[in-house]
């Protein structure tokens, strides 16, 4: 998606490229590199957005699938010392309440839900659309902001910043680790302001944060705030 933006505003940049990192899925997610200056906010906007929805219109007909293919219990005697405890984000719930319209003996969303590793899948593709969408630094959603006000990004990129420390600290320590790796973006790369208003490309920024209330938990994994661990 922010490939496909590059190319129709003009902008050079890298095919997508994953960095290795230490976490669920052994990776921080999908990169592209800027090689040349973004032309307008407009063009910021799209190439910022572009990614996150990309990303949730392959997501969304993978949790349907993995949805129905999940089973009520574990098989009997089934126990995995490897089980993890997540969170559900709204948007899977919501999901989840309209396919039981259709398909009644679809398993509630309880301890006793068996989730198929399809929707493992979909579960990891909507969280890193959430910490995308988070509006700071350069991440898609500080892209997205810087947009819409150069001057809210970085009084906003630093309360987020203290958020994800809090967060860290009482909910999940990974939101430490976002919020380091936030810390030298504070100052966003200029982007001239011509044109001066987005004009009819401003509700994109609207649909990015239904996106993100849609998609974050700030639990993701139960038991795992920096407070339990230590």
């Amino acid at each position: 998606g922010h490939y496909v933006a590059c190319r129709f505003h003009g902008v050079r940049s890298s095919l997508p490229w994953v960095l290795p990192a230490p976490t669920l899925i052994g990776t921080f997610g999908a990169f592209i590199r800027l090689r040349s200056r973004v032309p307008s906010r407009t063009a910021l906007m799209d190439i910022g957005v572009s990614g996150p929805l990309a990303g949730i219109i392959v997501t969304l007909p993978v949790a349907v699938a993995g949805l129905l293919l999940s089973r009520p219990v574990a098989p009997t005697g089934f126990h995995s010392a490897a089980s993890i405890s997540v969170s559900v984000p709204l948007g899977l719930s919501i999901l989840h309440g309209i396919l039981r319209l259709v398909d009644p003996s679809l398993p509630p969303l309880d301890g006793a839900f068996n989730p198929h590793p399809i929707l493992v899948a979909a579960w990891i593709g909507l969280f890193i659309t959430s910490v995308n969408l988070i509006p700071a630094g350069q991440l898609d959603g500080g892209h997205i902001l810087y947009a819409l006000s150069p001057r809210a990004h970085r009084w906003i990129t630093s309360a987020v910043i203290f958020l994800l420390f809090f967060a860290g600290t009482m909910l999940w320590v990974g939101w430490l680790v976002w919020g380091c790796f936030l810390l030298p973006s504070l100052r966003h790369p200029s982007v001239p302001r011509v044109p001066a208003q987005l004009g009819r490309r401003a509700w994109l920024a609207v649909v990015a944060l239904a996106l993100l209330l849609l998609t974050i938990t700030a639990e993701p994994f139960a038991g795992g705030s920096l407070m339990n661990l230590l």
